[in-house]
């Protein structure tokens, strides 16, 4: 059965009905010979214990079998139930005795009945709702924790399932170029494995964080880049002129590597024409990737895996949405970079 840890609002409510009860009905103008107003009290705090620890009763009943916030309607339903029945038979007993018995020293005229029935209910029931407005409160903030909690597991496990998704695309590329270079120089080839290790290395443990500095990301890159060259020599080209100020600041990891693949995979690159990357950052703290388009004659189609990868893990990460902007000689891509304390805050608050 569920606790209620109402202890103090049973003792402030029964006073308070009490004195407030006895305030209504005691008579002032009693003789010696009736009953005190102190003993008044004292049967008046008995009445309303009795009174306010049924209908008490009927509430943790109500609660025991309709608990959810959305049974709310049955639970109050039965609660009023309960408060009716328990008042009128309670009062109108009482009220029967003190009549009969003349416990006040008078007969009660017959309107009594009714009228200490309705006091009561304007007694009971605003303690009775003040219950209700606790447990509601509870419940909703209970349904909406949980529904917080529910959304921050799916998205994790969406952010999961993306970072899943990094290892083989990465691993499968890198193996490609491997298997080319073997066929064309062995020793290059030592060299790739070499320097794919270590940058490997970067993949499986950034790849486990949500966010990464700019500056780790700038650094994998360049290493990433030399893999590049030992394939394509000087068909490819990297530029970087980013703002130091930003180096701490935070993006998903592997993005760069993302877009600098995609980059290679779906444009030519010439020795005398060179695919050129170029990696800045604005004063709006915006980090483009731009890369020279020239689509290659027999490209595989693309199914923007890279590019919808990066934009969903900022869309799970609530952040502003990745812009992508093609010309005729230029593809570009803006990111936003994510401020460190920002994201500790909202992640946080989430």
């Amino acid at each position: 059965m569920e606790k209620l840890n109402d202890r103090w609002l049973r003792i402030i409510g029964i006073l308070v009905v009490a004195l407030v009860a006895n305030f209504v009905f005691y008579q002032p103008d009693n003789g010696p010979e009736d009953i005190s107003w102190f003993n008044a009290l004292l049967i008046s705090l008995i009445e309303w214990t009795v009174l306010l620890e049924v209908n008490r009763q009927g509430i943790l009943l109500a609660r025991r079998h309709y608990p959810r916030l959305n049974q709310t309607r049955n639970r109050i339903l039965l609660e009023l139930s309960w408060f009716v029945v328990a008042t009128v038979l309670q009062r109108v007993t009482v009220t029967y005795l003190y009549d009969v018995t003349q416990f006040w020293g008078y007969p009660l005229p017959g309107g009594t009945y009714w009228v200490t029935t309705l006091v009561s209910f304007l007694f009971t029931l605003p303690i009775a709702a003040i219950y209700e407005g606790q447990h509601l409160y509870r419940q909703w903030w209970a349904t909406y924790y949980e529904a917080e909690q529910l959304k921050k597991e799916n998205l994790q496990s969406q952010l999961d399932s993306l970072k899943a998704q990094i290892n083989p695309h990465f691993l499968f590329n890198s193996l490609s170029t491997l298997a080319s270079l073997v066929s064309e120089d062995a020793r290059q080839a030592e060299r790739f494995i070499e320097e794919l290790a270590s940058v490997y290395r970067y993949v499986l443990q950034t790849n486990e964080q949500p966010l990464t500095t700019l500056d780790n990301e700038l650094q994998f890159i360049r290493a990433y880049f030399n893999l590049l060259q030992m394939r394509f020599g000087r068909s490819v080209e990297l530029e970087v002129e980013t703002d130091e100020r930003l180096n701490g600041f935070l993006l998903p990891p592997l993005t760069l590597q993302l877009l600098v693949e995609n980059a290679v995979k779906h444009n030519v690159a010439l020795p005398n024409r060179p695919l050129i990357v170029r990696i800045y950052t604005d004063e709006a703290n915006n980090l483009f990737v731009v890369n020279t388009l020239r689509k290659k004659q027999n490209a595989v189609p693309s199914n923007r895996t890279g590019l919808t990868n990066i934009t969903t893990k900022y869309r799970l990460l609530k952040q502003p949405d990745v812009v992508v902007r093609q010309t005729s000689d230029c593809f570009q891509v803006m990111i936003p970079l994510i401020e460190a304390t920002a994201y500790e805050y909202s992640a946080h608050r989430g």
